[in-house]
This record gives C-alpha cells, structure tokens and sequence, in this order.
C-alpha cells in the first residue's frame, strides 16, 4: 500500500512539474512596424528571430486611434494584410485605405508560438 502511494506521489509530483513547464514556456518575441505614405497607404515589416512561425505569413491589423494613444476596445479597425517575404525581411502593406487624417498602428496577436505586438503611432500622409 505504501509504495502505491508513494508511486501515486510521484506521479502527481512529475505531472505538477511538466504542467508548470509547459505554461512558462515563453513565446518568441516579435516586432511589427509600420510606416505611411501619402493618399492613405500603410506598410510594415514583421521580425522575429523564428522567421517561419511568427514573421512570414503573419496577419498584420492595421487601426485608426479613436483617442491619443492605443486602445484596442475602442479602436477602428481599418485593414488588414498578411506579411511575406520581401528581400530579406518579411512585408505587409494595405495599399490605398482612403484614410489620409489621423493616427495609425499596426498590431499582430499571440499565437501558440510568438509573442504579440503594437506597432509605433503614425500620422496618415494627406
């Protein structure tokens, strides 16, 4: 009886460590920028050192500050682009979004391997 509970300790014991591994496994950090040209086009690249899960292929949001700073809840959602190789970095651009006053960031979300990521501000170029 004593070495069945003692196996079910252990048991328990590695199960608690391998959880607690897995949650505090960090994700890859990653970078987006972004950049406005005149008539309302906005372009970026997206880094990170694991170019093939959190760069190439990223979803990029672009979105008009509704305030001073970020606010995600508030926020309008304006385009969206999907980054890919572009030299040696990794691209997204809306092309023409009419949207020539105001300001501007870029994010991408957290996915299962990298990190999210908020883009500097910008003004549109009228």
């Amino acid at each position: 009886m004593k070495v069945k509970m003692l196996i079910a300790a252990a048991a328990i014991s590695i199960t608690g460590v391998l959880a607690t591994s897995a949650m505090g496994a960090s994700l890859t950090p990653t970078k987006v920028t972004i950049q406005a040209q005149s008539g309302g086009d906005f372009f970026g690249y997206v880094k990170s050192s694991d170019k093939n899960h959190c760069a190439n292929g990223r979803k990029v949001i672009l979105y008009k500050l509704q305030g001073d700073s970020p606010h995600p809840s508030a926020d309008q959602k304006i385009a969206s682009d999907t980054a890919s190789a572009n030299g040696d970095g990794y691209m997204w651009s809306t092309g023409n979004t009419g949207q020539r006053h105001g300001k501007f960031d870029a994010r991408v979300k957290k996915t299962e391997f990298c990190a999210a990521d908020l883009s500097p501000v910008v003004k549109a170029q009228p």
